[in-house]
């Protein structure tokens, strides 16, 4: 269905009259005969009635009005989803619990003006595919694992260093401690199912692994952040590695403990993505806000893998 057709039909209605209409228009008169004269052959109906007075909808008129006016309406919001600057700011924050989504949370707090969208997208090349061709705006990420850089269209900027905390039950030989040191948790299990193969996060415990000679298990099916609390809780000889943004609640019951690790602190690095050609004009200020709340990063004492560029 033509919508400048719909569009006329409309402006003919509201007007009465098909020389109003073609002048709100700033079309012909002719032009708008023509059009309303389309649309009557493809529904197979007449809409109007030529009067002395101008021009009154037939029955089959007044039921196509309000429809008419519903699919202009639909058009209008289906050009406002994607018109840069109308449309809202659409991120990827990886995971609902993580730290990204805090950062989130404060910048809509902060500009609860501006419209938000938010994403989960798993996979770094996903996220990257979606920024390039315009389905999300931003993506919150570790840049990239060693060996695939980010494409050339892509910009970066590290926003925040994510200290990692030693989750215990009550029962793990480590569970009283205030504060631990890498070095002792060397020859302890680690386990962490949701590990992905091939994914940053996976590159990042590797290389913590190999630095610091530790025991990252991802055996067995992941299922899920619930399932993962209650075996660590039950299992004295298990801890896991959780960041220390990432919002967790378990049954008082369960007795775990979130130990900060030290000398140095492992500390995950967040950085925002974004396309550098075409920017949506909310993100300048996203990422004022974050250089301006985000803790900063590279701090002494903090340990994170070569491949993370300071940028």
């Amino acid at each position: 269905m033509d919508l400048e057709a719909v569009r006329t039909f409309v402006s003919v209605a509201e007007a009465g009259q098909f020389q109003k209409a073609a002048a709100d228009l700033s079309i012909t008169q002719q032009a708008v005969s023509k059009r309303v004269a389309v649309l009557e052959r493809e529904l197979g109906v007449r809409l109007f009635a030529r009067t002395p007075r101008g021009a009154e909808l037939t029955i089959d008129g007044q039921a196509f009005l309000p429809h008419a006016r519903e699919v202009l309406r639909a058009a209008e919001r289906a050009v406002a989803s994607v018109r840069t600057g109308r449309r809202p700011l659409r991120v990827d924050i990886i995971a609902s619990r993580g730290a990204a989504s805090g950062l989130m949370r404060d910048f809509h707090r902060a500009y609860p003006e501006i419209d938000l969208a938010v994403v989960m997208l798993l996979d770094i090349e996903r996220a990257v595919a979606a920024i390039r061709s315009g389905e999300i705006d931003a993506s919150f990420r570790a840049v990239a694992a060693p060996g695939r850089p980010l494409p050339e269209d892509i910009e970066s900027v590290r926003v925040l260093d994510e200290p990692l905390q030693l989750l215990t039950g009550p029962g793990h030989a480590l569970a009283g401690a205030r504060s631990v040191t890498v070095a002792e948790l060397v020859g302890h299990r680690i386990w962490m199912p949701g590990i992905v193969p091939g994914s940053e996060w996976a590159a990042y415990y590797e290389d913590l692994v190999a630095e610091f000679g530790l025991t990252i298990e991802a055996t067995g099916p992941n299922f899920g952040s619930d399932a993962l609390l209650d075996t660590v809780a039950d299992t004295p000889a298990l801890a896991t590695f959780m960041s220390e943004g990432t919002r967790l609640v378990w049954p008082a019951g369960h007795g775990l403990r979130r130990i900060p690790v030290t000398d140095p602190t492992p500390v995950y690095p967040h950085s925002l993505l974004w396309h550098r050609d075409h920017p949506h004009p909310a993100l300048a200020t996203l990422r004022a806000h974050l250089a301006a709340t985000a803790p900063r990063h590279g701090a002494a004492g903090t340990w994170a893998p070569d491949w993370v560029l300071p940028r």
